[in-house]
C-alpha cells in the first residue's frame, strides 16, 4: 500500500521533490534550467497531471512552463511566452490531449494546441491592477459537465467564463460587495444531485448555484480573538463523491496555525480535520486524482504534508518536513 502513490510538491526556494512510496522518501527532481538559473531556487506555484497520461504532468515557475513523463523525477522546459513572468496556474484540456493552458501573474492566460510548439494569448479582460498590485491567474478549470465551458479565478479580480471554448469571456459578478470577495483562491464545480460552483476567499467559501450569478458565503472559526476572519486557500473535491469537499484554513498568511475543513454534506455543515500534529501555518493546497478517490493529501504553507487514506476520516504527517509549499499533487505508481 506504501508504494502506491507519488507525491509531488512544488517549493518557492527549492524546486519540485517528490515520493514515489506515498510520503516516506522524498527525492529532489532533477529540471534543466537555463544557465544563469540553480535547480534548487526555482519557484513552483502550479502542479498539473495529465489526464491522458498518468506519468505527466505540468509544473509552472517563473522560469517557465515544465513537463515531465517519468512522474515527476525528471523535468523538461517547454518554450513559451510565459518564460520570465510567475506560473501561478496550469491545467490540461480533458479531451484534448495537446491542450495545455497556464495562468500569470501579471495577469494573462497562454494556451497551447500543439503540446507547447506554439501558443496564443487568450482574451480574458483581466484588471491589470488590483488593490494588492498585479492581480494573479489562480485557478484554470474545464467544466466537467462541457469542457467547452472554462472558468478562471483571479486572484484579484474575481471569476471569468467561457461557454465557447476561451474565444469570448464574462466577467462573473461579484462574489460579495468587498473587494477582498474578488480574491479568488480555490475553484471546483460539484456535478452531485445539483450542480454547484465553489470559490474559496480570504473569507471564506462560497457557493452559486446558478452558475455564478449569485453567491453565499460560508466563514469559518477564527483562529485568535483579533482575527478579522478565518483566511481560507485551497480546496478540493473528493473525486468519488462531490458532496465531499475540503478547504485549507488558517488564520492568514503565512499564519501560525491551520486547519483542514470537511464537509460530507455538500458544505451544508463543516467539521475541522483531527491533525495528528498542528499546521504551522495555513492548510494551502490539496492533492487528490480519480485513480485513488480516498487518498487526499494536503499542505500547510510552511512545509507540512499530511495524507489520509481513508477520504479525510483520519491524517498522518509526513515525516519530511520543507519550506515553502506552494503547489501538490500525486499520480498513481
Amino acid at each position: 500500500m506504501a508504494q502506491d502513490h507519488t507525491i509531488c510538491v512544488g517549493t518557492v526556494g527549492a524546486g519540485i521533490w517528490f515520493s514515489p512510496d506515498s510520503g516516506e522518501t522524498w527525492r529532489r527532481s532533477r529540471m534543466n534550467v537555463p544557465f544563469d538559473d540553480q535547480p534548487g531556487e526555482i519557484q513552483i506555484r502550479a502542479l498539473a497531471v495529465s489526464p491522458h497520461n498518468s506519468g505527466r504532468l505540468y509544473a509552472g515557475s517563473e522560469v517557465g512552463l515544465y513537463t515531465s513523463e517519468d512522474k515527476g523525477h525528471t523535468w523538461t522546459l517547454i518554450e513559451s511566452p510565459a518564460g520570465g513572468t510567475q506560473i501561478w496556474s496550469v491545467a490540461a484540456h480533458p479531451s484534448e490531449p495537446d491542450e495545455i493552458w497556464m495562468g500569470t501573474k501579471p495577469p494573462a492566460v497562454y494556451r497551447t494546441r500543439d503540446g507547447g510548439e506554439t501558443w496564443a494569448q487568450v482574451p480574458i479582460p483581466i484588471a491589470d491592477q488590483c488593490l494588492a498590485g498585479a492581480p494573479k491567474v489562480t485557478n484554470i478549470l474545464f467544466d466537467p459537465r462541457d469542457s467547452k465551458t472554462v472558468w478562471v479565478g483571479v486572484e484579484i479580480d474575481g471569476v471569468y467564463r467561457s461557454t465557447d471554448d476561451g474565444e469570448t469571456w464574462e466577467h462573473l459578478p461579484d462574489l460579495g460587495d468587498q473587494p477582498i470577495n474578488q480574491d479568488i483562491h480555490g475553484l471546483s464545480i460539484s456535478t452531485g444531485p445539483e450542480s454547484k460552483l465553489y470559490a474559496t476567499t480570504p473569507d471564506g467559501i462560497w457557493t452559486s448555484t446558478d452558475e455564478g450569478q449569485h453567491w453565499s458565503l460560508h466563514g469559518f472559526p477564527r483562529f485568535f480573538e483579533n482575527d478579522k476572519f478565518s483566511y481560507c486557500r485551497g480546496m478540493a473535491l473528493k473525486p468519488d463523491n462531490p458532496e465531499v469537499i475540503f478547504v485549507g484554513n488558517g488564520d492568514f498568511i503565512p499564519g501560525e496555525t491551520g486547519a483542514i475543513q470537511r464537509s460530507t454534506d455538500g458544505g451544508q455543515t463543516w467539521e475541522a480535520a483531527d491533525l495528528p500534529v498542528e499546521p504551522n501555518s495555513t492548510i494551502y493546497w490539496f492533492g487528490t486524482n480519480p485513480a485513488g478517490p480516498d487518498f487526499i493529501v494536503a499542505n500547510s504553507l510552511n512545509g507540512y504534508v499530511y495524507t489520509s487514506r481513508n477520504g479525510g476520516d483520519s491524517w498522518t504527517k509526513v515525516k519530511r518536513e520543507f519550506g515553502e509549499i506552494r503547489a501538490l499533487t500525486w499520480i498513481p505508481n
